[in-house]
């Protein structure tokens, strides 16, 4: 018995058990459930910008993460009820490729045993849009379509929520605004109607859009907005919310000019440091006094670039008095021996007398 050759033949045997472990330890994990989002979408298109964007809500987590899909000069795609993610890419392939959203949509169901359960809406930039739902998908289910949309929902609370999706976004066409705006406004108004008819579960709602515009996006797929509330009580609102303070939209904040005592405070201790009407011995209260005004703007940012703190010229709001700030207030108070009677000052100011 050759001792040396068994020795290597059983190092080759260890050798080929390791590879074909590791081997398998990278092999795919199979999904143990289907992916599901029984839900409502709207993909959409806007010829006259060319926009492309899909809206979605649902009761599961992070409908965002497999629903919508658009690829910028292209078209969008929305896929659901039991949902196969690679239609959004497989699609979207063909429509660059030329062939119609019919074409398309057609061509990927006919290779697709399970499309009984699925839900598709699918539109292209140069118009046209085509849908599916499967006659095993969960009741209500539904679509509605015009020029430049296709809606479809599931399990919802019945018609009148893809009425109103399809009302909202027609009611918008020609309004001069953005589509990811459009998009939000008609799902609010299906979500308005009930929307999806299961209650209890985590919602979620997400919109995405493509615009190809030089200039508007940063990144090389052209995605502008895309915006994934994975779970919150209200998605549809938070979307909104986030939406409206993203693009600074008049009404995401209330305008103001602050007044009240906490400004006479603050102008004392600038006054005090000489940032503030240097000309000026002592401050008189006067009607403007507990106005925050430019030139109390001005005085800060001159205390806070002093300090070494960020001013509107390197990206802080003009005049921001935060926490930090009025602590470096007192700090040069003490060192200049001020702090003191800049407290007397402002003694009676905060008494509370209520």
């Amino acid at each position: 018995m050759d001792i040396g050759r068994s020795i290597s033949s059983l190092k080759l045997c260890f050798l080929a058990l390791a590879i074909s472990t590791s081997i398998a330890a990278q092999e795919p994990v199979q999904w143990d459930v289907p992916l599901t989002f029984h839900t409502f979408s709207i993909a959409a298109v806007d010829p006259s910008t060319g926009e492309v964007g899909v809206a979605v809500t649902t009761r599961n987590a992070c409908v965002g993460n497999g629903v919508p899909w658009v690829r910028a000069s292209v078209g969008a795609v929305a896929t659901q009820a039991r949902t196969r993610t690679e239609y959004g890419a497989e699609l979207l392939d063909m429509l660059e490729k030329g062939l119609t959203a019919e074409e398309a949509l057609g061509k990927a169901l006919a290779m697709d045993d399970d499309r009984a359960f699925r839900q598709v809406g699918v539109i292209g930039i140069k118009g046209g849009g085509a849908q599916h739902t499967g006659d095993e998908t969960n009741p209500w289910a539904g679509q509605r379509s015009g020029p430049n949309f296709v809606t479809q929902g599931n399990l919802l609370e019945g018609p009148d929520v893809l009425d109103a999706v399809s009302r909202s976004f027609t009611e918008t066409e020609g309004s001069h605004r953005h589509l990811a705006d459009r998009l939000i406004e008609a799902l609010a108004a299906g979500q308005a109607e009930g929307g999806d008819a299961r209650k209890g579960r985590i919602q979620s709602a997400a919109v995405i859009v493509a615009d190809p515009t030089p200039g508007r996006a940063r990144r090389p797929d052209k995605v502008t907005v895309n915006i994934n509330v994975c779970e919150h009580p209200e998605p549809v609102n938070e979307l909104r919310r986030i939406y409206d303070r993203v693009s600074e939209t008049l009404g995401f904040r209330s305008l103001q000019q602050f007044d009240g005592r906490d400004v006479w405070q603050l102008k004392l201790m600038l006054h005090a440091l000489d940032y503030y009407r240097t000309d000026q011995e002592t401050l008189e209260r006067t009607p403007g006094s507990f106005l925050y005004s430019k030139d109390a703007i001005d005085a800060v940012e001159s205390f806070r670039e002093a300090q070494g703190l960020s001013t509107s010229d390197n990206g802080s709001p003009p005049g921001l008095v935060d926490s930090e700030t009025i602590a470096r207030l007192w700090e040069a108070l003490e060192e200049a021996g001020k702090a003191d009677e800049v407290r007397k000052q402002i003694r009676e100011i905060t008494v509370i007398t209520r």
